[in-house]
């Protein structure tokens, strides 16, 4: 060991001693500040590059402004020949290109209800009684006794009567009808729509809660709607398309009480197994009405007020009466609609996923496939080769006519299951669909070809995914 070196020790820093502080990293360069040493170095190159191009104006204008006109002359003849001849194409594709969007005119101009004051509310019971009371605390005239009814409607005590007494009387339960379907006033109309849902309820062994003697009749409620103006009762005829603006009147239009109507009319179907207020028929005529109303735009806030009073008259037939039915409900409504959007209108709206609503949906395409195609019978098979027969590659194929077919007929077979076993037509249909999702170029932009290719290819991938029971093949949606 040598004496003059350091010992061990002396070798190691001493830690009360300040550490240095680390030596500063370089500056990371950002985005912000690389775009900031571009602009400043290419500035003046910028600047004399634009020098250059105004002294090249300059000279161009000075020298051969002649040359330039001419060939802005040039471009524009170039151009208006090329708009021809693109205007020219135009005109080869189907001009019907403004169709009409669904809706038709239901309501018309409305009348004013007759004999509203000839209620014979006066010889009511429950009015006598509070005019001969000695305790209401005020002298109640029989000429003010309506007033008096509506005030205790509209507060709900009515209602609370007849509750505490268990029945109705005729004349109060005719006077508080007559408010529903004819009151201008919203609360006197929800009030009379409200009293007429509690007492038409149930208990739990399916009898009604009070006992009531009148009932709302088809008659009424027939009577109710034509002074509405209601346009779609005769058969045979066509509702006017929906056009907005073509009317200023107030008369026209959906009705105020049409909420009011549809709830009563909802709640009579409900108790069809305490009471049956219709016949087969004029339940089968008040559920044309009703899936006419799908097709009025004023009515389009009312889906789900007209969805349930649908279902209840879907379902207020019995298991005899329904098939039949059916049918006559479907030909009178493909005999009003249509065969444009109005007609695929009112089978989407029929939106219930029990059977007889499928069933309701399969009949009203078949029946609406049956007048198109000018057929005495609805067979299915001659209608799917009809169908099929339609040439996508031809130029005159109407495309809008073929979308509506192949909605009514992807309903019609698979709405309901009459025809998952039909492996022939299943198979025929899915060709025909493959055909026209492949078939159909993406260059075509003639009146509806795209659409056509696209439903087409929508519907082909619902009938190739579904698949039935545990086999893994390949059936019906």
């Amino acid at each position: 060991m040598v004496m003059d070196e350091p010992l061990d020790f002396e070798k190691e820093e001493d830690p009360l001693l300040p550490t240095p502080p680390p030596a500063k990293r370089k500056k990371v360069i950002g985005l912000d500040d690389l775009l900031l040493d571009f602009f400043e170095t290419g500035k003046d190159e910028r600047r004399r590059k634009a020098k250059g191009a105004k002294s090249n104006t300059h000279d161009s204008r000075g020298y051969g402004s002649d040359d330039d006109d001419s060939r802005v002359k040039e471009n524009e003849i170039s151009f208006c020949k090329i708009f021809e001849v693109c205007q020219e194409e135009t005109k080869g594709l189907d001009a019907r290109d403004d169709v009409p969007p669904w809706g038709q005119q239901i309501f018309g101009c409305q009348k004013p209800p007759s004999n509203l004051s000839d209620t014979g509310i006066e010889n009511c019971r429950l009015l006598q009684s509070f005019c001969s009371s000695e305790h209401l605390g005020f002298d109640l005239e029989i000429q003010q006794g309506e007033g008096f009814l509506e005030g205790m409607l509209m507060d709900g005590w009515l209602l609370k009567l007849v509750h505490m007494g268990g029945s109705v009387e005729d004349s109060v339960a005719s006077w508080a009808l007559t408010k529903l379907l004819f009151s201008s006033s919203k609360k006197l109309q929800v009030s009379a729509t409200d009293f007429w849902d509690s007492i038409l309820s149930l208990d739990e062994d399916d009898k009604l809660l009070v006992n009531l003697g009148y009932f709302p009749s088809y008659s009424v409620l027939k009577h109710a709607i034509l002074s509405y103006g209601y346009l779609f009762e005769t058969p045979g005829t066509k509702a006017s398309t929906f056009e907005s603006g073509t009317e200023d009147s107030s008369d026209v239009g959906p009705p105020h009480n049409i909420i009011a109507w549809l709830r009563i009319v909802s709640a009579c179907c409900k108790i069809r197994k305490a009471r049956s207020i219709f016949s087969p028929s004029e339940a089968e005529e008040l559920l044309v009405i009703v899936i006419s109303l799908f097709l009025d735009r004023g009515l389009e806030g009312l889906m789900l007020v007209l969805g349930d009073c649908l279902n209840s008259l879907v379902l207020y037939f019995n298991t005899r009466e329904w098939e039949s039915n059916c049918v006559m409900v479907a030909e009178s409504i493909a005999q009003r609609v249509t065969m444009d959007l109005n007609c695929l209108r009112i089978v989407d709206c029929i939106t219930g996923t029990n059977k007889r609503s499928k069933f309701l949906r399969s009949q009203l395409a078949l029946q609406l496939l049956k007048i198109s195609f000018g057929l005495k019978v609805g067979n299915v098979e001659k209608m799917l080769k009809l169908v099929t027969s339609i040439n996508v590659k031809e130029k005159e194929c109407d495309f809008f006519r073929l979308y509506v077919y192949l909605v009514l007929m992807d309903n019609l077979l698979f709405s309901s299951d009459a025809f998952r076993d039909k492996t022939m037509i299943i198979d025929t249909w899915r060709n025909y669909l493959r055909n026209c999702s492949t078939q159909i170029p993406f260059t075509n932009w003639g009146f509806y070809a795209p659409k056509v290719r696209n439903k087409a290819s929508y519907l082909l991938q619902g009938a190739i995914f579904k698949k039935s029971g545990g086999d893994g093949s390949v059936s019906a949606r």
